[in-house]
């Protein structure tokens, strides 16, 4: 299915826009007020997230949510902080990334055949969305899943892993989050489970490069070792 680049553009709109979490707005601006004093010459980017990368992807990946002074400055999905230094060089090894680092909107990547997105699209506090705030950012993720429909989705952790099973009844319901677990969700999707790459779990080695670099492994294969 072609992806319709007006509703996209549409969607993105909408999610850039979006002001239904009191909470998370409060917390998105008063970041972008405060700063940290490492990137005091930023203008923060400040609003909700949009998804990023190739909107025919057969790959789409869903993380939690910006870093305060990651995607909350930058704008992009996983660009600027310490997940997304260790997320950028694993897909450019894996070939889903012309670079291996994502420092702005403006420094040129692109992603092939992937496209990045989160369960939601505003900086938490305490990086921990409340229930309410998932469910109100659920509609962007669906319609993205909607316009891209890829054939192969990667939850970035627990909290992905939940909102994925959630939106896919397909999923057996006593399916549970595994790093490395593949369900299948129909006949033409899977979804494969990665620990996020997150400080907390790479600084502490719970999820290796050799553990990224497997999961991406098993992407490919779902996506091109398969006729479409």
């Amino acid at each position: 299915m072609s992806t319709n680049i007006n509703d996209m553009e549409s969607l993105e709109e909408n999610i850039i826009t979006c002001r239904k979490c009191p909470r998370l707005v409060a917390w998105r601006e008063e970041v972008t007020r405060v700063k940290r004093k490492s990137f005091m010459d930023w203008k923060y980017w400040g609003k909700p997230v949009p998804g990023f990368g190739d909107h025919r992807a057969r790959v789409l990946v869903v993380g939690l949510a910006p870093g305060a002074h990651g995607s909350n400055r930058t704008g992009r999905m996983f660009t600027g902080d310490g997940s997304g230094d260790f997320l950028f060089p694993a897909l450019y090894n894996a070939g889903f990334s012309s670079q291996p680092d994502s420092i702005s909107l403006n420094d040129d990547l692109v992603l092939k055949d992937l496209y990045l997105t989160a369960i939601c699209r505003c900086v938490p506090p305490g990086n921990r969305p409340d229930k309410l705030e998932i469910q109100n950012c659920k509609e962007y993720l669906v319609k993205e899943i909607k316009l891209i429909n890829p054939k192969v989705l990667v939850a970035l952790g627990k909290i992905a892993f939940d909102g994925l099973k959630e939106t896919f009844p397909g999923i057996k319901s006593n399916s549970t989050f595994i790093h490395g677990a593949v369900y299948q969700i129909n006949d033409r999707q899977t979804l494969v489970c990665s620990y996020h790459p997150s400080r907390q779990n790479t600084q502490t080695g719970r999820l290796t490069k050799e553990m990224f670099a497997q999961v991406w492994k098993k992407v490919s294969l779902l996506v091109y070792d398969k006729d479409d």
